[in-house]
């Protein structure tokens, strides 16, 4: 006898076949150490830039698990691996899953990594237990999400999803000029694939924190809601280099003064718009850099955040009349120059939903949480339903060698990640009424 759940069925209807699937957290915890393998260094973090060789060894390594597992490959035009499982229905929408393989230069084991592991770790999960899904489950390792050595970040699920250019990407370079088109054909991943960006049902993405809230608050699953909207600006101020000790202090047109109390606003603007709000100074750059000389021009860098657009678009307003008013009191004059501009992403319910009934239906704490990082996932929230899962790190770090997580944290999130794409792909299991696992349904 054949039980189907169709993805519209509650599925606490169904408590035993969900508590009684899981992902093997060893497997897991395998594929990642594995994976951290290529571009190991020696603080026991992970080297891998997106483009390189090590990326090309990557690569091919989770194509060569995904074909074992019987999966579908296509590579499109930036670079981008989708590994497809079939379903049983050709005309269902896609439920996807993933993440990326490339890391910063000194980047930690599983930023990224884990959620490429763990969308395979549910493909052999549902071989395992010979599940077939109505709709085809997919798993994708996005190219160069980091954007450390060619910049910007979240290059291929821009490119898939029409946000960024692809004629533009493949032309830009790193610092030795070469561009991502050469990169992608050196490493022989410039693929001519067409994959679709209608029929996706549902995205949804695991990954470590990359923040302290989840550990402070002892919780293993963050439900994410959504994730902050940025505005960056670069920031010039010009006043007059003069001698440091002929020079009186009322007399002084010092650039560093004035940027030292923007940088004191910008952290008040954030301040007050809580608990969301974030201002951050990442780049100071001082003219002429002499000891003793004045600064007469500071170059900076502007990052505000905020999970409210009109919120943050206010922060910028404060911002200007601070910088409008330091300048004043300092005789400085002003280039504020917007550098990037990505509109708060809300997470569809529908995906948020299945998330936080798959933390329910497995028993696991979990709190709803607002990612203050960019992710794929945003990108694939403007043209699909879209929705995240966090799992905890070790004292919050990430985008450093320390990094860590707890194998125990890291299956929960993978055996939530299970359960959510089931939930939205609905499933066909021959044998299940007769093992005890179904209790009722449609047949």
């Amino acid at each position: 006898m054949t039980t189907e759940l169709s993805s519209s069925s509650s599925s606490s209807a169904h408590p035993s076949l969900a508590l009684d699937i899981a992902t093997d957290s060893e497997r897991l915890w395998q594929s990642l150490m594995e994976m951290a393998r290529l571009g190991a260094t020696p603080k026991g973090g992970v080297n891998r830039q997106a483009l390189t060789d090590l990326d090309r060894q990557a690569r091919d390594l989770f194509i060569e698990w995904c074909r074992a597992e019987g999966c579908s490959i296509r590579v499109d035009s930036i670079g981008n691996i989708f590994a497809r499982r079939p379903g049983t229905d050709p005309d269902a929408a896609v439920v996807m899953t993933g993440s990326h393989l490339d890391t910063q230069p000194t980047g930690g084991k599983f930023d990224g990594c884990y959620g490429v592991m763990a969308g395979l770790e549910v493909i052999r999960t549902l071989n395992r237990h010979d599940i077939h899904t109505r709709s085809p489950i997919e798993v994708v390792a996005w190219t160069n999400e980091e954007g450390c050595r060619i910049a910007p970040c979240m290059m291929g699920s821009g490119v898939f999803t029409g946000q960024l250019s692809e004629h533009e990407m493949l032309h830009q370079t790193d610092a030795e000029g070469v561009s991502v088109a050469d990169a992608l054909e050196a490493i022989g991943y410039r693929g001519s694939d067409q994959v679709e960006r209608e029929g996706i049902k549902a995205y949804f993405e695991c990954h470590i924190e990359q923040g302290p809230i989840l550990e402070d608050r002892e919780t293993t699953i963050g439900v994410v809601i959504g994730a902050l909207g940025q505005k960056w600006f670069d920031l010039t101020l010009t006043g007059q280099e003069a001698h440091a000790g002929p020079t009186p202090m009322s007399l002084r047109k010092d650039a560093l003064l004035g940027a030292a109390e923007i940088t004191q606003a910008i952290n008040a603007i954030a301040m007050r718009h809580p608990p969301h709000g974030r201002g951050t100074v990442g780049v100071l750059q001082l003219h002429p850099g002499s000891r003793n000389v004045i600064p007469g021009q500071v170059k900076m860098t502007i990052d505000m955040r905020h999970f409210d657009a009109e919120t943050l678009a206010q922060m910028a307003e404060e911002l200007q009349q601070a910088v409008n008013d330091s300048c004043q009191r300092h005789g400085l004059t002003a280039e504020l120059t917007p550098a990037a501009d990505f509109a708060p992403e809300h997470f569809a319910e529908s995906c948020v939903t299945a998330v936080r009934h798959g933390a329910e239906r497995l028993g696991v704490s979990h709190l709803d949480i607002v990612s203050g990082a960019g992710h794929d996932a945003i990108f694939m929230g403007r043209i699909a339903p879209a929705g995240m899962i966090f799992v905890p790190c070790e004292n919050g770090i990430s985008h450093n060698e320390i990094e860590n997580a707890a194998a125990t944290d890291l299956h929960a999130g993978c055996n939530v990640l299970l359960h959510a794409m089931l939930e939205q792909a609905g499933l066909k299991q021959a044998g299940l009424e007769q093992a005890g696992l179904v209790d009722g349904g449609e047949k």
